[in-house]
């Protein structure tokens, strides 16, 4: 039996992994450090430094790497759950769509705009102070 719900909640899932993949890809570009990793290393000399640094990007792609096969399993749900909700809803199929689709649309939103400004203050917070030059 079809249950809209489901097929809504398995989409959202879906939207919110990949902007999970987006953000934990945009930790890499900027090389930032995100607040869930916590990698301590003993020591301040630039060798220690870089450890940290290669051990925080390991870190973020082992993540990556996981919410792929979460994303691929959610896309095979996402696909069963089309079937079955194009073959009980016959010809009403599109406009269910649709209307998931605007609900899901303001959710994912706010999203992104919640990613962004956590990507604004771990840019802040990480930011290295440049010496004053005189």
């Amino acid at each position: 039996m079809f249950h809209a719900r489901v097929y809504k909640n398995t989409k959202i899932k879906l939207l919110k992994t990949n902007a999970a993949i987006w953000f934990n890809k945009m930790c890499i570009a900027k090389n930032l450090k995100p607040n869930y990793i916590h990698i301590k290393i003993n020591g301040k000399t630039t060798r220690d430094n870089k450890t940290t640094q290669k051990a925080v990007r390991y870190r973020i792609q082992q993540e990556i790497k996981f919410f792929y096969k979460k994303k691929q399993y959610l896309n095979q749900q996402l696909y069963q759950q089309h079937l079955e909700g194009a073959a009980a809803l016959n010809g009403m199929w599109q406009h269910a769509l649709t209307l998931i689709n605007n609900t899901i649309n303001t959710i994912m939103e706010s999203r992104y705009q919640m990613i962004n400004t956590k990507l604004n203050t771990l840019i802040k917070k990480q930011e290295i102070p440049q010496p004053h030059t005189t």
